[in-house]
C-alpha cells in the first residue's frame, strides 16, 4: 500500500473511530451477549456441563465466548458500512482524489480495533469470575495474532453484508449465523458428547479447531495438527472474503 493510500486510509479510520468514541455503547453492547452467555452458562448450567478437562469451566468457555464476542461485532461493521452506502458516503469519497480501497479499509481498522476493545472486556470478565492461564508471553501473542485473524476474516464477510444488503435488517443480520455456529462446535462442550451427525459437523467446521487451538494455548497444552487446520481455514475464509468484498466494491464505485 502507497503511503498515499496508507495516509487516506488514517484519516479515514480516525473518522470511523471518531463515531465509536462518540458511542462508546457500541463497544460495551457488542460485550454485554457474550458476557451473558458466559454467567449463564458457568453459573446455571456449568455444574451439569461435563467438559472432560478437569479444569475451570470458564477456562473451558472463554476461547468460544472470545469468538462469539467477534461475531456479535462484526454487525455493527456491515451496519456502519450500509449506512455510508445508502447514505451516499461511499460514492462521494470514491469521486474524491483518494485511494479507493482506504474506504473499506477504514470500516476493516476500526472493527479491529471496537472487537479487540470489546475482547478485553470478556477476558477481564472472565479474570473475575475465576479464569486463570499460565499461559506463556509467546502463548498470549499466538492466541492474539489468532483472534486478529479471526476478526479480519469475519469482518470483511461483514463487509460483503455492507455493500450488498437491501435493508438496516439484513446488514446487521449477517451476523446471527456466526454467533450460531460456535453453539454446534467444542466451544461449549466436546463433540463427543454429541450425536453422530452432529458431531461430524462440529468437527468439520471452522469453529471447533480454531476454539480447540486457543484453549490448549491458553491451557499451556501441545496444539498438534490443530493450528494448521484452524490457520488453513481462517486464511481461507479471509481470501474469499476480502476478494468478493473488493469485487462487488470495484462494481458499486465503478
Amino acid at each position: 500500500m502507497s503511503t498515499h493510500a496508507l495516509r487516506d486510509t488514517g484519516v479515514l479510520t480516525g473518522r470511523s473511530l471518531r463515531h465509536i468514541l462518540r458511542s462508546p455503547d457500541t463497544i460495551i453492547t457488542t460485550a454485554v451477549t457474550p458476557v451473558a452467555m458466559m454467567l449463564l452458562f458457568v453459573y446455571v448450567f456449568g455444574g451439569a456441563i461435563i467438559t472432560g478437562s478437569g479444569g475451570s469451566y470458564v477456562n473451558y468457555l472463554l476461547p468460544g465466548i472470545l469468538l462469539i464476542t467477534v461475531a456479535s461485532g462484526v454487525a455493527y461493521t456491515a451496519y456502519r458500512l450500509f449506512l455510508d452506502v445508502k447514505g451516499g458516503i461511499v460514492e462521494r469519497l470514491g469521486s474524491m482524489p483518494i485511494a479507493r480501497p482506504s474506504i473499506l479499509w477504514a470500516h476493516v481498522l476500526t472493527s479491529l480495533a471496537a472487537n479487540l476493545a470489546a475482547i478485553a472486556i470478556v477476558i477481564g470478565v472472565a479474570a473475575l469470575m475465576g479464569f486463570r492461564s499460565g499461559a506463556s508471553l509467546a502463548a498470549w501473542l499466538a492466541v492474539a495474532g489468532i483472534l486478529v485473524l479471526f476478526t479480519l476474516a469475519l469482518t470483511w464477510l461483514a463487509v460483503v453484508a455492507g455493500l450488498t444488503a437491501k435493508t438496516v435488517d439484513g446488514a446487521s443480520g449477517m451476523s446471527y449465523p456466526l454467533i450460531f455456529l460456535p453453539f454446534i462446535s467444542s466451544a461449549f462442550v466436546p463433540t463427543a458428547t454429541m450425536p453422530g451427525p452432529v458431531a461430524w459437523f462440529a468437527e468439520n467446521q471452522p469453529v471447533t479447531p480454531i476454539v480447540d487451538t486457543l484453549r490448549a494455548l491458553l491451557a499451556q497444552e501441545p496444539v498438534g495438527t490443530g493450528i494448521w487446520t484452524a490457520l488453513a481455514w481462517l486464511a481461507g475464509i479471509l481470501a474469499v472474503a476480502y476478494a468478493a468484498a473488493a469485487a462487488i466494491y470495484r462494481r458499486k464505485v465503478g
